[in-house]
């Protein structure tokens, strides 16, 4: 597999993976994607919420939790309020409802912090990437087995690379910061 190749599959890993962290930054909508992930501690281990139950958006700002096992109703409904998401479930019958709060002023700015720190983070992952296949092309160079201008050619690739997906990532971040301090 060519360098360049390798480079666009390890960055596109780094890029899904701020995609689905930034499912976790709660927006003014309910989304499932803020509590799927959670662990309930039912039948003696710690398995994902969305293992567990439906979860639906019956309305803008709420959240439906229909367990696959009524008898986990009680413990998703305490995992949801130790998770310090400021979300307050309610247990109703066989299921469990979260109405989710208007965001104000300081919580939406919270959130745009947090959205700004995963993309730093997101970046500093793709360097990385760019550090890591840069020593491997003068590895190789030094090893004999790359001349020196293709050496070049494959460093200028990679950092333009980087510049593409860290792009990528100040794009993502700013659309999910719009949706953040939307009210």
């Amino acid at each position: 597999m060519s360098v360049e190749n390798q480079v666009k599959i390890d960055m596109t890993q780094a890029i899904d993976y701020f995609k689905e962290d930034l499912k976790n930054i709660r927006t003014a909508r309910a989304n499932p994607a803020a509590v799927e992930n959670l662990q309930i501690d039912v039948y003696g281990a710690k398995m994902r919420l969305r293992d567990l139950a439906n979860i639906t958006v019956p309305e803008s700002r709420q959240l439906l939790i229909t367990p696959y096992d009524a008898n986990n109703v009680n413990a998703i409904s305490k995992s949801i309020e130790a998770a310090n998401l400021n979300l307050q479930p309610a247990v109703d019958g066989n299921i469990v409802r979260i109405n989710i709060p208007p965001m104000d002023e300081q919580i939406r700015k919270e959130m745009s912090k947090k959205c700004k720190e995963k993309a730093e983070n997101a970046k500093v992952r793709i360097r990385e990437i760019r550090r890591k296949f840069n020593e491997s092309v003068r590895k190789q160079k030094q090893d004999g087995d790359l001349p020196e201008d293709i050496m070049k050619k494959e460093e200028k690739m990679i950092q333009e690379m980087t510049d593409r997906f860290c792009k990528d990532v100040d794009c993502i971040s700013q659309e999910k910061e719009k949706e953040v301090l939307e009210v």
